[in-house]
């Protein structure tokens, strides 16, 4: 076969095809146990952002030593079954695509765009050197004005106010949407304490008071009350400032924060963690 011909040329492409095939292969084959590894290192840094514990400083895995990860059995108050998933390699979001491992939503309950939601979730717990339930984190997702929005929620440990929400991945629109991943954004879901000294006087001893902001997200008996309004909030202790010029964003984040804070979601579950009603 002449090198120039048409054949040699076709014949040349065609080991090239294979062997560059061959390499992209073998890289993903070798690669795979260390984007695992990045993946969870991942996940497990935007659960200490929602969770306002995050040390850049230090090794994302010695920071979740005092982490408990659990599966809840959605819509219920109870963690799901021994041997139902396997918490470390359950798929969450792969699961909600999976018709035996999801539940098609109801049309009037389904307030975060989502269609179907997985039978199960995954809960992290953070405690104490105690054992005391500091914090519980929530993964959550809904649709926004071009995408889903995927991200973490973080709910104190007196079920009941805000301590963080996370986004790791969306395509708002930038400056508009896009800035649910701004610092002041996510300042508002905080919960922020300050120590606040008032001198002594003739009259009176030194007094040092703990002052602060909180964002209420359900009521004593669960009843979700946190809004993201358009434009400034009215009740700064329920409500966040919509975000400018993204209306249907800012309803977007609203809307699947209430869903996964409904009984739909990991409402029952939250409650009977108060009520003392789960191992937790």
């Amino acid at each position: 076969m002449q090198r120039d011909s048409v054949g040699g040329t076709l014949a040349v492409a065609a080991i090239l095809c294979i062997v560059c095939s061959l390499v992209v292969s073998a890289a993903t084959v070798i690669l795979r146990p260390m984007q695992e590894i990045n993946k969870k290192a991942f996940e497990k840094q935007n659960i200490l952002l929602a969770a306002g514990v995050f040390d850049k400083s230090k090794p994302v895995d010695d920071q979740f030593e005092l982490v408990e990860t659990r599966i809840v059995e959605l819509g219920t108050n109870n963690y799901a079954e021994e041997g139902a998933v396997d918490p470390e390699k359950y798929d969450q979001r792969s699961a909600a695509k999976n018709a035996e491992l999801s539940v098609k939503i109801e049309s009037s309950k389904d307030i975060a765009g989502i269609k179907r939601r997985e039978k199960y979730g995954r809960v992290f717990i953070f405690k104490d050197k105690d054992g005391k339930v500091t914090q519980i984190v929530m993964p959550v997702y809904g649709k926004g004005l071009w995408s889903t929005l995927y991200g973490f929620l973080a709910i104190d440990g007196d079920f009941k106010t805000s301590a963080g929400l996370t986004f790791y991945e969306h395509k708002e629109t930038p400056g508009l949407g896009g800035e649910i991943d701004s610092e002041k954004f996510k300042a508002a879901w905080r919960k922020v304490a300050k120590t606040v000294a008032t001198p002594a006087t003739d009259t009176a001893p030194a007094i040092e008071a703990t002052e602060g902001r909180s964002l209420q997200l359900l009521e004593d008996d669960g009843t979700v009350v946190v809004e993201v309004t358009k434009g400034a909030a009215i009740y700064p202790s329920r409500q966040v400032d919509g975000l400018s010029g993204a209306t249907i964003t800012s309803r977007g984040v609203s809307n699947l924060v209430r869903y996964w804070l409904s009984d739909e979601g990991y409402g029952l579950f939250l409650k009977s963690m108060k009520e003392g009603g789960s191992d937790g």
